[in-house]
Parts: C-alpha cells; structure tokens; sequence
C-alpha cells in the first residue's frame, strides 16, 4: 500500500495537474500544438539527454551488458506486437501508431523517480536507467520518425528529417565528453540545466493540450485498440523483460532494475510523434493517459512481486 500511494502521489498525481493545466490552458487560448511538438524535439529533449548522459559515470562493461538486454528485449516486443497488428488487421498510421505506444515507454520522467524510489536511490541502477533512457531516446527519433512516414513519405524525404533531429547528434557528443573528461563551460552547463529542468513540463503539457483537443478522453470506438496498447505495455513488457533476464543470467540487482525499466507506461515520444507528423493523434494520447493511469497498479505489482 505504501509503494501503491507512493506512485500515486509522487508520480501520477504531478504528471496529472501539468496534464490538466495543458487541457485547460489549450481550451481558453487554443494553443499551437505544433510548435509545442518542435520544442519538444529540437530544444527541450536534447538537453536532458545531455545533461544525464554526461553527468553520469557508466561503465562500458554495465552498458554492454544494458544493451544487449534492450536489442533482445525490443525484438521479442516487437515480434508479439507484430502479431497483435496482423490479427488485428491495422494499416497504416494505425500500425505505426500501436508499434509506438507499445515499443516506447517512458524511461525519463516516470522510469527514473521509480528506479530512484524502488532502489532507494543507487547509483548502479540509476545508470542502467539512463542507459535505457538513452536507447529511448534515440529509436523514437530515428525508428520512431521512420515508422509514422513510411507509408505517406519516401525514403529520402524520412532519411532528411532523421538527420534534422539534434538528439541523434547530443548522444555520441555527450558520451564522447564524458569520456575524455572534456570540461563543460560554466554557463553552457547552466544553460542545459534550464532546458533540460524545463523537457517534463513542456512534454506533459503538450500531451494536456493534445488531449484538450479531443472531444472525450477515451472515446468508444477506440477503447479496444487502446486497450490492446496498453496490456501489451504494462504487462506483456515485464513479463518479456523478466524472460530476457533469465535468459542472459544477469545478477539480481541488475535484472530487478531491468524489468522495472520495462514495466513503466508508454512514452510520451508516442503522442510527440502522432502530433509532429500528424498520426493517429487522439490513439496516441489515450494510450499514453490510460497506461499511465493504470500502471499505479501495475508498476507497484511489478516492485511487489520482485521483492526489493
């Protein structure tokens, strides 16, 4: 019950008022949403991806090991969720949409203060959370960006807009600085700290003005699909994770912060995605607000049943 009150207040609830101020702010003022998606993507992203991947002292035997658990782990989602879309017949922007909603999860702002508050804030588990954060970062934009295009765009317009994205760009020049020991001017390190302080307000918010758009938050002719999404996040992603981990025959406490890394809700790179690029947005959205509102079930199950 602790841990169950725990991610409600400390987690859900916060994420929930900057959702709720996006919904109202956006029906007063009628936002642009499209210039809140470029802020995300071009400014607010990068500078937190900066700021942990260079702050945080990761050893390339830990990363190895983080990396070769995600590959793994990304492929099984992905063969089940391609499942799901042939029995389910998606097309299109539907079958890009549901591949996003399950494959993306919010490693950053949900994942990190559950790593912290399951692990009592180590270290060790705090970098194979950035680890993982890192990855889900980079294939939303590069994977992500391809897979919402590829059945409207061709290859050489997609290929241009990957290539635009800064985060494809921060990641090797931060690993790279951190591990040449490359000092960081004082006022540049201030200036990612406000940007990167400001990526979790701006994402929730953006999602709020998403949802502010939409005539009802769940609607009924999408209850199944968002259902579907939202199973195979919550539950099918732990559960693949924890095959994973017996497989490769990590310690405990590395395989403990494996499979709490995959038992978080989907991404809000998902709703990013559907709204730069125009897809499936209402889909995103509520995949996005419905996983997060029950994996306060499900994440604190996940923690219960790990015994840590």
């Amino acid at each position: 019950m602790d841990i169950f009150l725990h991610i409600l207040w400390n987690n859900v609830l916060p994420l929930s008022i900057v959702i709720g101020l996006g919904i109202a702010l956006h029906r007063i003022f009628k936002l642009d949403i499209r210039t809140l998606s470029k802020l995300n993507f071009y400014l607010f992203s990068p500078a937190i991806m900066f700021e942990l991947l260079y702050g945080t002292a990761i050893s390339l035997q830990l990363f190895g090991q983080v990396l070769l658990f995600f590959v793994i782990f990304m492929l099984l989602q992905y063969a089940v969720l391609e499942a799901v879309v042939r029995v389910r017949k998606y097309k299109g922007g539907m079958r890009a949409a549901m591949r996003n909603s399950v494959l993306f999860y919010n490693s950053a702002n949900y994942g990190i203060p559950i790593n912290q508050l399951a692990f009592s804030g180590n270290t060790y588990t705090l970098s194979i959370q950035v680890i993982i954060m890192m990855m889900q970062s980079l294939i939303p934009n590069t994977y992500g960006i391809y897979n919402v295009n590829a059945h409207k765009a061709t290859w050489r317009e997609i290929r241009k807009v990957i290539l635009s994205m800064p985060v494809i760009y921060v990641i090797p020049v931060a690993l790279l600085m951190r591990g040449f020991s490359v000092p960081l001017p004082e006022s540049v390190d201030i200036s990612v700290g406000y940007l990167s302080h400001a990526f979790i307000a701006m994402a929730l918010f953006t999602l709020g003005v998403q949802l502010g758009d939409m005539k009802g938050f769940l609607s009924r002719k999408l209850a199944l699909d968002v259902g579907i999404a939202t199973t195979l996040r919550l539950v099918a992603g732990p559960l693949l994770a924890w095959g994973v981990v017996l497989l490769l025959g990590v310690d405990d406490m590395t395989a403990s912060a494996l499979i709490v890394s995959s038992a978080v809700p989907t991404s809000l790179s998902s709703v990013l995605l559907a709204v730069e690029f125009d897809n499936e947005k209402d889909f995103a959205s509520q995949s996005v607000l419905m996983s997060t509102a029950l994996s306060i079930v499900t994440v604190t199950a996940a923690i219960y049943l790990l015994r840590i």
